[in-house]
């Protein structure tokens, strides 16, 4: 529900409630369609979404958190890494063949789970078989006393298939498939002892590959990208040019831009899995836009991208808030790191505060570069005890108010400012 995932967004990044209710709601969007009627959910096509704000203020993080909750294939990728077709380098139709090898990753895992009861059934088996033989005499009790764990040392003899390494063309392998001679070319077998505690993860894996077929797994993920996959475009300002500079010879500029415009309208791109359709995939945009405008892409581009929302800049309270409210803040990163060597390290609130000041302050006076000026300034203010934590074990060390505003001093003057440049 949106709710829910706004909640859980919650749990890790700071304000910004509109970007989270916008790709909360766009996520919840496709649990919707699927409930549709057949011809009334393939007109139905995914609105879009274009992120704009300045740099550190959760734009990158927001698609971070939402990869985890999601159970749908999800690829993040950064927009200058690619460019036109025709030049060297990686071209856009890259996104979504990497998004199938997610998914297929992603269809395996689950198979796995879902299998694993019924193949730990066949590996007790298979073990029971090499020790006792055919023989069904006694074969209860060994089964209990390899249930209890108590025959993990002891050797057994059984066939390990050996994986030849594979084709890097992959014609070659799509040709002997063909003829249904590359999957017993590639495979053979050879006999092995080892103790019962180490071959049955060797079994299991075997038994894994022998009831997870290769063409079923692929058919469901090409299903499952087409039906659910989210791709998210860091960047996308990188490849944005003001109108004056738009006929530049940029290889990663307004030519990927147009290379872009049919997989977010909707293609088929062909893969060496199978064709896949990028209708309905889910394609999420974000970008500083400090030296252009979102009115600077192309046109059509902004088409494509019909939900814009802009996410704020960080206030000195909204500093403050991201070194308290976060589960895992950077306050208690700091504090569990130094507890690794047995230093009690402890922040008074008012040195919490004093920290998303400073922040704040160089933000303001150098360059805004968003929540990461608090990593520049707490690894200052703690570098000290960091460098003697060692010879320092068993004590408490307490940071002030003052121990923050010191440090400070020396960060806002002008002979180290430069340190602090990012």
């Amino acid at each position: 529900k949106p709710r829910e995932v706004m909640a859980q967004l919650d749990r890790y990044i700071v304000g910004q409630r509109d970007a989270k209710k916008t790709v909360a709601v766009a996520y919840r969007n496709r649990w919707r369609r699927h409930r549709l009627p057949e011809d009334l959910k393939e007109e139905v096509m995914p609105k879009n979404i274009l992120m704009v704000g300045p740099t550190g203020v959760g734009k990158t993080e927001i698609a971070r958190r939402l990869s985890k909750l999601s159970q749908s294939p999800f690829i993040k990728v950064e927009a200058t890494k690619f460019t036109e077709i025709g030049f060297h380098g990686r071209d856009v139709d890259q996104i979504v063949r990497d998004l199938v090898e997610v998914a297929i990753n992603m269809t395996k895992t689950k198979l796995r789970k879902r299998l694993k009861k019924q193949i730990a059934k066949t590996v007790e088996d298979k073990i029971l078989k090499s020790l006792v033989g055919q023989s069904k005499g006694d074969i209860q009790k060994w089964r209990e006393h390899l249930r209890k764990k108590e025959l993990e040392d002891m050797q057994i003899d059984f066939e390990v298939q050996i994986k030849e390494p594979e084709q890097n063309m992959e014609t070659i392998a799509q040709h002997l498939a063909k003829f249904g001679k590359y999957s017993q070319a590639q495979r053979r077998s050879e006999k092995k002892k080892m103790r019962i505690s180490e071959a049955r993860p060797l079994i299991e894996e075997m038994e894994m590959e022998n009831h997870i077929k290769n063409e079923d797994v692929t058919q469901e993920a090409i299903r499952s990208v087409e039906q659910d996959g989210i791709v998210f475009i860091d960047e996308i300002d990188k490849i944005c040019t003001s109108p004056e500079n738009r006929h530049s010879g940029d290889a990663s500029s307004e030519g990927v831009q147009r290379d872009l415009l049919p997989i977010i309208e909707g293609c088929t791109i062909s893969t060496k899995h199978g064709n896949v359709n990028t209708d309905h995939i889910l394609f999420v945009a974000s970008g500083a836009f400090s030296a252009c405008k979102p009115s600077d892409l192309l046109a059509e581009l902004q088409g494509r991208l019909p939900l814009k929302v802009e996410l704020k800049g960080l206030s000195q309270e909204d500093l403050y808030r991201i070194l308290t409210e976060p589960e895992n803040n950077l306050i208690r990163q700091q504090v569990e790191l130094m507890k690794t060597e047995g230093v009690t390290l402890i922040f008074e609130e008012e040195a919490i505060r004093a920290i998303a000041r400073v922040s704040s302050d160089l933000n303001s006076s150098v360059e805004d570069i968003g929540a990461r000026r608090l990593h520049t300034v707490i690894e200052r203010i703690v570098d000290d005890i960091s460098f003697e934590a060692p010879e320092r074990s068993g004590e408490t060390v307490t940071f002030t108010a003052d121990d923050v505003n010191k440090r400070a001093e020396m960060m806002m003057g002008s002979a180290n400012l430069k340190k602090f440049i990012i």
